[in-house]
């Protein structure tokens, strides 16, 4: 796997939730913040103006994708003047959802879509983002975003048979599309700092798919420079100056995290999880393991399956 795809795949925790909510000016509805989640809201009709947690309101029209990675709060309004409503429920809205509020004019129609996130262990690529993303509507722009969201808002209107795979996997490629979108080198959307500067940089590029594509392989700092055909020390210095951390200690830090979903999402062995991460030892796994989670893995698997358990209950 890319990166990208890579960052989609670890970042949620338990099922998505899904609203196509329908709104009658005069309205406006706040949304508080909610750490260790990231959501995002589209436009599918109308138009509405987004009052983020700091700076100018924000108008919004058909098609335009709002991605605010951290949980933080905002507010949806027809109108900047609007009094604005708290929300009257808590709790998990489900895979599918629908709802109505405010007055009796104009209609707006939003599709409100979340994840809960491990706060902990979120890839430093999200980290990097800011707080709101605004990713206008363009003629001829991120084509594959505009078919994600019909496609998606097609399948929370009329469910059908297999809905639920169907809703799943289009909110993961929606948020694929979202961070494709954000990083895409010629919208100029974002700074070319950090994780953006990375994947823009075609050597550090190159050695970053090479890690997540083959996490397991004996990677050493000349290799990966080979890799990204740079010197030993040319690759160290540029790798650490722009994803944040020398390039053996990303691979590490990665290899943990896969290890880490192995642990929770299937049935292998600790020496079978510790061999598909890349270690020759289940001692030394499980060492590296404890410092980076503060768990042994067979203990981490337990503790995290039993907190789904209680979460299901």
């Amino acid at each position: 796997m890319d990166v990208l795809s890579d960052v989609v795949a670890l970042m949620r925790t338990g099922r998505p939730t899904s609203a196509r909510i329908s709104w009658r000016a005069p309205w406006g509805q706040e949304f508080p913040s909610a750490p260790g989640s990231a959501g995002f809201q589209v436009v599918l009709r109308g138009s509405c103006w987004l009052i983020p947690p700091a700076g100018e309101p924000v108008p919004l029209s058909v098609g335009d994708v709002v991605f605010l990675p951290h949980g933080d709060g905002y507010a949806l309004a027809d109108d900047p003047g609007s009094p604005l409503t708290a929300p009257s429920c808590e709790g998990d809205a489900g895979l599918f959802g629908s709802a109505g509020f405010g007055g009796a004019g104009a209609e707006t129609v939003t599709l409100a879509c979340g994840y809960q996130l491990d706060p902990g262990r979120t890839h430093p690529i999200l980290a990097g983002l800011p707080s709101v993303i605004h990713l206008p509507t363009t003629l001829g722009h991120h084509p594959e975003l505009r078919a994600a969201v019909e496609l998606l808002a097609g399948e929370i209107d009329h469910p059908r048979l297999g809905a639920d795979t169907v809703v799943t996997s289009l909110l993961d490629m929606l948020q694929l599309y979202i961070l494709r979108a954000w990083f895409d080198l010629e919208g100029g959307a974002c700074e070319r700092t950090g994780w953006a500067a990375a994947l823009a940089d075609p050597a550090i590029s190159r050695a970053l798919d090479a890690i997540h594509r083959a996490p397991a392989d004996r990677w050493t700092v000349e290799s990966l420079g080979a890799h990204a055909g740079l010197s030993r020390a040319g690759f160290a210095r540029r790798f650490t100056g722009l994803v944040g951390r020398p390039p053996l200690a990303y691979l590490t830090w990665w290899r943990l995290a896969v290890a880490a979903r192995l642990l929770r999402e299937s049935d292998a062995s600790v020496a079978e999880v510790a061999d598909r991460v890349g270690y020759g030892s289940e001692f030394a796994f499980g060492n590296a393991f404890k410092r980076e989670y503060g768990l042994a893995p067979g203990r981490y698997r337990r503790h995290v399956c039993g907190e789904a358990a209680a979460r299901s209950a």
